[in-house]
């Protein structure tokens, strides 16, 4: 169940904007475009292309986000593609199609760009003919840490479910759009109240590829509360 909002609200959507389109749309018990509208580009790409049901980003060289840890370097040009909300519940599922990745670290995937030392991303880089890197970013004050698993390089689409329950966010994967295998469970030091989130697309060498996202969806957030050890009193 996704959802759509008139163009009036496009500029931020707040929480209770948020709420009453999802109300809406699960009292009507019907699916619901997902509103290209509402996002907004961080460096906009000199070649995209922005559709009802499909956004493709092509890449330019040289384009990455990185700050500092291990390489030394500060990364922080490439094109990401956002809405804004203050909404604390809620998960955002996209498809990525990257079949015109070739060339060592091309990607593309979903990220919640806050401002240059406070992000994540996951997505799936290409390494070589072998293999790539199906991983996830958290970036907080200004340092990075990357974690991956090696997936086929004939994996040429994913699925990725993004989820916020107030600071901390849940990244998901999958292959096929319905079930989620659990990538990244992280808290961010900066986000707590209002956030930006959305997708990207980069390649970090000198190459350049088409990404393509579609099936794009708001919906009530699918990482649930835990079930087992109480919170601690604090």
């Amino acid at each position: 169940m996704a959802f759509r909002v008139p163009k009036e609200a496009i500029l931020h959507i707040s929480p209770e904007t948020f709420r009453y389109y999802w109300k809406e749309n699960m009292e009507r018990k019907a699916d619901m475009d997902f509103n290209t509208d509402i996002l907004r580009w961080t460096r906009e790409p000199e070649q995209y292309r922005i559709g009802k049901d499909k956004i493709e980003i092509v890449t330019m060289p040289r384009t990455d986000l990185w700050q500092r840890t291990y390489y030394h370097f500060r990364n922080d040009n490439a094109p990401v593609l956002q809405l804004e909300t203050e909404e604390k519940y809620f998960s955002f599922i996209v498809k990525t199609d990257f079949t015109e990745s070739h060339h060592r670290f091309d990607q593309c995937g979903v990220v919640m760009y806050l401002d240059s030392e406070n992000w994540l991303k996951g997505s799936v880089e290409y390494e070589n003919d072998e293999f790539q890197h199906l991983g996830s970013v958290v970036t907080n004050h200004g340092y990075s840490d990357w974690a991956t698993t090696a997936i086929p390089a004939d994996v040429s689409t994913m699925w990725y479910r993004f989820s916020r329950r107030e600071d901390d966010y849940c990244i998901e994967c999958s292959a096929d759009g319905r079930s989620f295998t659990q990538m990244r469970v992280c808290h961010m030091w900066e986000g707590a109240g209002k956030i930006k989130f959305g997708i990207y697309a980069c390649s970090p060498e000198q190459s350049t590829f088409k990404a393509v996202f579609t099936d794009m969806q708001i919906t009530e957030c699918m990482w649930k509360a835990h079930d087992g050890q109480a919170p601690d009193m604090e």
